[in-house]
């Protein structure tokens, strides 16, 4: 049995209690984006039942991530990353308001559902903008409250808040469309972005390390050369970007929950939550047992495993929809089993990536570059969820829902055997030894 001496020994980052607020920020903004992308797009399908307008969503979330970016990372660097984060926090509350409104039940009488699902997806335009600037911050802040030794760990515990408000803000969000309806759930959403905002607050501002008001372009420039020079860093962020953008079958997850295994709105909302707690369990396991060797290998072995699962996925639809048990009032299939379970592990061969993903970012950016390094992240990892997402509605509408998965997920495959050739220096990395000589 480990003690709490033990675990803290493990776990130096939760020493910092600045830290701690932040993993309780992260959580606390991470579930409430996620319940809302939830309930947003199973709203957006109720509407239209149009497996290209969940595509959408995807498409209106990139273009401001992909567009704001790169101009985000340069503000970030040069100003005080609490009081931006607490502006984007201003902004998402704001946002969530409007969501409220167009779910109104008597919405209906006032604009035509095309009128409604535009507006919805201007909203998503917003959200796309404030994510744009405040992913690079948040990155930002994290390395300025815990020691550079300590990243490895603090990157862990970082992506377990993220990948717990994942689990928890899907799950909640199904159960709360089966009970409350679309308006009171999104109204929901306001009070953890509320609790978020306060831990935030709990947290000193930092200083600004980066004082040197270089042209904008230049700056832009700088930052990307940094990233496309640095061979590891631009292996693995094409690596996941490339990954993801096949690989993710999330946003389909409405279709197979109404059209394919029939679980309504409860298993819609287990499903959005298994990929997240299969990150949660593997991410546990990470904060004990961390891959101190060949990390380069893992990422992509990681990958290759997320492609697999999500090909099985892909097939669930074969195994039928017809309830075999009940638990707790919902019906169990054996389709929808082997996609839970599918999905589950999945989630956990993404966490694995994420956290050393993360660890690289951290380890190999210097401080004054660390805002515009994490918007060109931020671009990469937009481009592959939310294109992702896209490209999953368009080929699910050109070749059917269970094909566009099997298909993305050989795609995946095919983008890790393409990395282990073209990025040797990913393969061999040795991060205990750049961490020290960095």
């Amino acid at each position: 049995m480990l003690s709490s001496a033990q675990f803290l020994h493990k776990n130096k980052a939760l020493s910092y209690p600045h830290f701690r607020y932040y993993l309780l920020m992260r959580f606390a903004i991470i579930m409430a984006v996620s319940m809302q992308a939830t309930i947003i797009s199973y709203y957006v399908y109720q509407l239209t039942h149009d497996k290209l307008a969940l595509g959408m969503i995807g498409l209106w979330e990139v273009i401001p991530a992909l567009g704001f970016s790169l101009f985000s990372g340069h503000f970030v660097d040069l100003r005080e990353k609490k009081m931006l984060m607490i502006q984007c926090f201003v902004g998402y509350i704001l946002l969530s308001v409007v969501f409220v409104v167009l779910a109104w039940p008597g919405i209906g009488q006032v604009l035509a559902v095309s009128r409604i699902v535009w507006l919805i997806y201007a909203g998503i335009f917003v959200g796309g903008a404030l994510r744009a600037f405040f992913s690079p911050s948040s990155f930002s802040l994290m390395g300025m409250l815990v020691p550079k030794e300590l990243y490895p760990n603090a990157t862990t515990w970082s992506s377990g808040a993220w990948q717990a408000g994942a689990v928890f803000g899907p799950l909640l969000g199904g159960f709360m469309i089966a009970i409350f309806g679309f308006q009171f759930s999104l109204s929901s959403i306001i009070l953890f972005q509320l609790a978020g905002l306060v831990a935030l607050f709990c947290i000193p501002r930092q200083p600004i390390l980066n004082k040197n008001r270089e042209p904008i372009l230049k700056s832009l420039g700088e930052g990307l050369r940094f990233v496309f020079r640095t061979q590891i860093i631009l292996a693995a962020l094409s690596l996941d970007m490339f990954a993801v953008l096949f690989g993710g079958a999330v946003a389909l997850l409405p279709v197979f929950a109404d059209d394919i295994l029939k679980i309504g709105e409860v298993g819609y909302g287990w499903l959005r939550a298994a990929p997240g707690i299969g990150s949660i369990i593997a991410l546990a396991f990470l904060s004990f047992f961390p891959l101190k060797n060949n990390p380069g290998a893992w990422l992509m072995y990681s990958i290759a495993a997320f492609g697999v699962t999500t090909i099985v996925f892909g097939f669930c639809g074969y195994f039928g929809s017809e309830h075999v048990f009940t638990v707790a009032g919902f019906g169990v299939s054996y389709g929808f089993i082997i996609a839970f379970f599918m999905l589950l592990a999945g989630g956990m061969f993404d966490a694995v990536s994420v956290v050393i993903r993360g660890t690289i970012l951290q380890v190999y950016t210097p401080d004054s570059m660390r805002g515009r390094v994490a918007a060109v992240n931020t671009m990469f990892i937009s481009s592959s969820n939310e294109l992702g997402a896209m490209e999953s509605g368009l080929t699910a509408r050109w070749m059917g829902t269970v094909p566009a998965v099997v298909f993305g997920g050989c795609m995946t495959l095919l983008v890790v055997g393409v990395t282990w050739v073209a990025a040797p220096a990913l393969r061999v990395m040795n991060l205990q030894k750049d961490n020290k000589s960095n």
